[in-house]
């Protein structure tokens, strides 16, 4: 059901094939784009792009086409409440995963039955002045029995610091779109 879940998260909106086929083999692709209509099209282009190299292909925020097009699971976004999601975890070689800014939110997550959980935003990002630091971050990790992955305003400056936090692995998309190793990451 959620063996071998990925340390290494790239989100995207769009496909850069020659990006994404410069990247370590270690990190999962998760498409998320809320500004367009989902295009199945691209979407598969990306399954088969990923199966093809061996590389973990989440959706966000669409459990039928996610189940439909067999990919590796589902992203849940930290807006998304729904708690009839979890019902299909059982689904063989299928995951969940999401993410929560609050305790709240990681409550609702474990009740939507996600695997991993996505802790944001770490640092500052450009779309948020506000974001945890390794303390608070590491308060909301203690929180909960999950995997917890570090996301939000990760770069090659600040990502040392990493390795101070109780994390499963960490996910980005500026720090992979500059950077396509994770070799001082080992887990």
């Amino acid at each position: 059901m959620h063996n071998n879940l990925p340390n290494y998260f790239f989100f995207i909106n769009s496909f850069n094939e020659e990006h994404i086929r410069k990247l370590d083999k270690k990190i999962a692709i998760i498409y998320r784009n809320y500004s367009t209509k989902v295009d199945i099209k691209i979407i598969k282009q990306i399954r088969n792009f990923c199966h093809k190299n061996k590389r973990k292909f989440f959706l966000s925020n669409n459990i039928n086409l996610a189940i439909n097009l067999n990919l590796n699971g589902l992203y849940l976004p930290s807006f998304n409440h729904k708690l009839n999601v979890n019902k299909f975890s059982t689904k063989k070689n299928f995951s969940i995963i999401g993410s929560a800014h609050t305790v709240k939110e990681i409550k609702i997550k474990e009740k939507q039955g996600v695997q991993l959980i996505f802790l944001a935003p770490l640092f500052k990002t450009t779309k948020n002045n506000k974001f945890l630091n390794t303390t608070k971050f590491n308060f909301l990790a203690s929180k909960t029995n999950k995997k917890v992955v570090a996301l939000g305003g990760i770069n090659s400056k600040n990502i040392k610091r990493l390795k101070i936090l109780k994390i499963h692995g960490f996910a980005g998309i500026t720090y992979f779109e500059n950077n396509g190793k994770v070799n001082f990451f080992k887990k």
